[in-house]
Order: structure tokens, then C-alpha cells, then sequence
């Protein structure tokens, strides 16, 4: 099923390559949206497509990004909306 969600990640996740990571595997899975450094040292993710491609990424990033130490991660379901037609890293 097709699905929106935002995620935020805490942790170490800036200047260890994580919006880049998430770029290559959103792509890879198929998915919509962007990643974005956020200016109090957090990550967010706005990504749409299918709910288990977002638990796949979601999964990636908690086991698979190196040099990352994610603590938290807030998702943020939502319906699916159509914002978006590529995945790509903003700022």
C-alpha cells in the first residue's frame, strides 16, 4: 500500500554520510521525497511509495549506514499524497 511518511533520525547522523545513503537507497527502493540536514543536528526524511520499500529504508538506516549512530527515530505516517516525482538531498 502506498503510504507518506516523515522521518526524523537523532543521533550522530550529520557529516557521516547519511543524506547520501538514504539518497542511494530511496532511489534504489523506489521512492519519493528528500533528506534533509536539519539545523539542530538531526536528519528528516519526507518519503512516499510503498509502505514496506519505507520499513526497508528505515531498516537500512538503523543497521546499514556507517559511521552513523542513529538513537531515535520518529516516524510519522501519513496517507499517501503525490507530492513528490524523485528523491533527492536538500540542504
Amino acid at each position: 500500500m502506498k503510504r507518506s511518511a516523515c522521518i526524523n533520525l537523532h543521533g550522530i547522523v550529520q557529516g557521516v554520510g547519511m543524506r547520501y545513503q538514504v539518497f542511494r537507497k530511496a532511489n534504489s527502493l523506489g521512492l519519493f521525497g528528500y533528506v534533509k540536514n536539519m539545523s539542530d543536528g538531526s536528519v528528516k526524511i519526507e518519503v512516499e511509495g510503498d509502505d514496506t520499500a519505507i520499513l526497508s529504508l528505515v531498516d537500512y538506516i538503523k543497521n546499514d549506514v556507517r559511521w552513523a549512530k542513529v538513537k531515535d527515530i520518529q516516524i510519522k505516517w501519513e496517507d499517501f499524497k503525490g507530492k513528490y516525482r524523485s528523491f533527492e538531498i536538500l540542504g
